[in-house]
This record gives C-alpha cells, sequence and structure tokens, in this order.
C-alpha cells in the first residue's frame, strides 16, 4: 500500500490523457512502470513536469566529477534532514 499525504492534486495514472499522460510515460520507473509522487504533483501542468524530469537526469545523470552512488547519498542527507521520505 502505498502511503499518499500530497495535499497537492494529482491526476491519477489511471486518469492521465493528453500531455499528462505522456509526461507520466517518460517520467514512470521502468521496472514498475510507477511514477513517483514528486512528480504527480506537478500533474497539473505537465511542462513542469517533463521540466522537473530534465533537471533531475541532467542532475543525477549528466557529466559531473561525482559518482551516481555519491549524488544519491547527498540526495539522503538532504531528505533526512529535511525528515523527507526520500
Amino acid at each position: 500500500m502505498t502511503k499518499n499525504n500530497a495535499w497537492i492534486h494529482m491526476i491519477p495514472e489511471g486518469d492521465a490523457s493528453g500531455d499528462v499522460k505522456r509526461a507520466y510515460q517518460r517520467a514512470g520507473d521502468a521496472k514498475t512502470d510507477n511514477v513517483d509522487n514528486i512528480m504527480k504533483i506537478h500533474s497539473l501542468n505537465p511542462k513542469s513536469l517533463t521540466d522537473h524530469l530534465h533537471l533531475y537526469k541532467t542532475l543525477m545523470h549528466g557529466a559531473s566529477p561525482l559518482s551516481l552512488i555519491q549524488r544519491e547519498m547527498i540526495g539522503v542527507v538532504v531528505s533526512a534532514i529535511n525528515r523527507c521520505e526520500y
């Protein structure tokens, strides 16, 4: 069971159509085909979803002196400090 405490209205994956559905398809996890809530909060503005996805991919997979593991560790530490369930 997925915990969802977001108060921001999100379009469920099954109800998505048009630009939102295409954005969800790009943002979905390749293994599970699920879209993370951090992306779904953009569902009322699909362009912001695709822009967020592009930023994430650039930060996590773009050229950098940091390895992916180091980048993930930074994300975990920041999330822990912010008491986020990352």
